[in-house]
């Protein structure tokens, strides 16, 4: 049979699986046959010698590989056997690494990545993070193995961003895919980190901080609260914003089992946090009026300060800088902002700088010691918040004269 005259096409194309097992295998030469299965399919096999050993490999089958495709590989894999290779091992590592290579993939790898940092996050930061790959990083290099990206690649992905106006999506961006190719390096899938490269490439803008009213402005600010016209569930929640300056997704998000009265704190579990670290805000006696006020609208429900459109709803986004833009103060005052003023304040009346820290939920550099200190400095805290409410009451008052701190 081995010397039998060599296949056509239209051999290989009518041939049929004979039931009794005769002739189902035709031979092309050189140890290229196409066997014929019983399922109906076609496929191509390679019998050689290596090493005094009887052989065999697949080459797929007919006529996903044609012929003529067919022929080229029993020519290669010839060529193999002549420089003392064995083909067979060569397929079976060009496979291992094509599979390894596929899960080098960079949106195999960035999936891998967040899943790892998934228990350090919040719910709506990890959906954040994996949108941003989704929509900006993966249709250009979601397929391309992590290992063989190029720096001009990645830069081309962050100008597209650019080219739209979105430089801090840029530059997130960037960011995000740096921890990407670091965490690749650690787990053995790419060299180095190429967003090192491009640090330099990005367009800048001037930084330009939040806005926010100075402390001469607040006694106007404070007025305008309590005398806002809209609904009784903004209003008041401005005025739990200004006395506890958390940020103000933080705000939105409080739930009435998150406050103790009796103890005078609201416990911020840690997967609300931003650095995903529990946070005690003390409560002044001014807070806790807030509270009283409000519960009749919202007590019955989950949230404290809830939409006054859907009622099991918090808060909406954009809530802050409506209200604040309605009162006069659009483009001079953010939600952010009664943070800056609180720790500006509180500073230059020479609170201790630590406690001030601890109270806007800034994450020390020493992670240990981070993961228990939600309740440090609390009774210190306590007194400085309440000086705080006393403070901002005074500054209601017309003709205030400032005063120092009571401690």
């Amino acid at each position: 049979m081995s010397s039998s005259k060599p296949l056509t096409d239209m051999a290989c194309r009518n041939a049929k699986h004979n039931p009794e097992g005769k002739g189902n295998k035709l031979f092309d030469g050189g140890g290229l046959f196409l066997e014929l299965m019983p399922s109906g399919s076609k496929k191509w096999r390679l019998k050689f010698r290596f090493n005094g050993r009887e052989n065999r490999m697949s080459f797929g089958d007919y006529p996903t590989v044609s012929l003529s495709d067919a022929r080229e590989r029993r020519e290669a894999a010839k060529k193999l056997l002549a420089s003392g290779a064995d083909p067979a091992h060569q397929r079976d590592d060009a496979r291992r690494r094509e599979a390894e290579l596929y899960e080098a993939r960079f949106s195999i790898v960035a999936d891998e990545w967040i899943d790892a940092r998934r228990a350090r996050w919040s719910e709506g930061h990890t959906e954040r993070i994996r949108k941003l790959l989704e929509s900006d990083v993966y249709p250009d290099l979601g397929k391309r193995p992590i290992s063989e990206i190029r720096a001009s690649e990645l830069l081309a992905v962050v100008r597209k961003i650019e080219k739209r106006g979105a430089l801090e999506i840029a530059k997130k961006t960037l960011q995000i895919c740096g921890q990407v190719f670091r965490y690749a390096v650690a787990t053995d899938r790419a060299e180095r980190d190429l967003s090192v490269d491009l640090r330099d490439a990005l367009t800048s803008r001037p930084a330009t901080p939040m806005a926010r009213i100075d402390e001469s402005a607040l006694p106007e600010l404070l007025r305008k609260i309590d005398a806002y016209q809209g609904e009784p569930e903004t209003r008041l929640a401005l005025r739990f914003l200004n006395l506890t300056f958390v940020r103000t997704i933080e705000l939105r998000h409080a739930e009435w089992p998150e406050i103790d009265i009796e103890r005078a704190e609201w416990r911020i579990p840690a997967e609300k946090m931003k650095k995903r670290r529990p946070h005690i805000v003390p409560l002044s006696r001014q807070a806790l009026a807030v509270l009283e006020e409000i519960r009749p609208l919202t007590g019955a429900g989950r949230w404290v300060f809830t939409s006054p459109v859907r009622r099991n709803q918090p808060l909406s986004e954009n809530f802050v800088l409506s209200a604040l833009g309605r009162m006069g103060f659009r483009h001079t005052m953010t939600g952010h902002g009664f943070r800056g003023l609180a720790s500006t304040i509180l500073n230059e009346r020479e609170f201790n700088s630590d406690w001030i820290e601890r109270q806007l939920a800034h994450v020390e550099g020493n992670g240990v010691r981070a993961a228990y200190n939600h309740a440090q400095y609390l009774p210190q805290r306590r007194k400085m918040m309440q000086w705080w409410a006393d403070y901002l009451d005074d500054q209601r008052r017309p003709n205030v004269l400032q005063f120092a701190p009571r401690r």
